[in-house]
């Protein structure tokens, strides 16, 4: 397993429509493998094989919602191959969103509260799950990726070029 590199705005290739996975096998679950460590090396939620610049359709998501006797989260790790959103809510839910790819900055996006979700897991068994709250609010934010949208293209162009000014003044700061 590898901590991969994490693509940040504004690399153009966070804008590539990601290709559906062809065949489930130990080369995908390898990519798997590094996406969670790196993954949970950033620290984040969620990754889509894009922002490690791989564009298939593949997310990972451990929203680590439970905790043990300890008060330390349990993971919970969840594996998306060619995912698809059907039956989104009319109903909206607004989260504050964040994103690897935007590192260390955070807005409000307004999304479906709730969205039934078919996909292929690890071992390419198909599921089909109506999902709510977080998981689906995570769901669409890591999906939205795969069509080469990053949360700054849900906001007015006011807050995105605000976020960007941050963006590239912390990285100034930080060279």
């Amino acid at each position: 397993m590898a901590i991969l590199p994490i693509l940040e705005v504004p690399d153009p290739r966070l804008k590539t429509v990601s290709t559906p996975v062809e065949k489930v096998d130990d080369d995908l679950r390898a990519l798997i493998a590094d996406m969670f460590e790196t993954m949970y090396a950033a620290p984040g939620i969620g990754l889509a094989a894009i922002q490690v610049g791989v564009p298939k359709r593949v997310l990972v998501m451990d929203l680590q919602e439970e905790e043990d006797e300890e008060g330390k989260p349990i993971k919970a790790p969840r594996v998306f191959i060619n995912p698809e959103i059907l039956d989104p809510a009319e109903e909206m839910s607004t989260y504050t969103e964040g994103c690897l790819s935007v590192p260390d900055q955070f807005a409000d996006v307004d999304r479906p509260a709730t969205c039934r979700v078919k996909w292929l897991d690890e071992q390419g068994d198909a599921h089909d799950e109506v999902f709510t709250g977080l998981l689906a609010t995570c769901i669409q934010h890591e999906m939205d990726h795969l069509e080469g949208i990053v949360f700054l293209d849900h906001l007015s162009r006011l807050k995105r070029q605000m976020i960007m000014k941050k963006l590239e003044k912390a990285r100034r700061m930080a060279a």
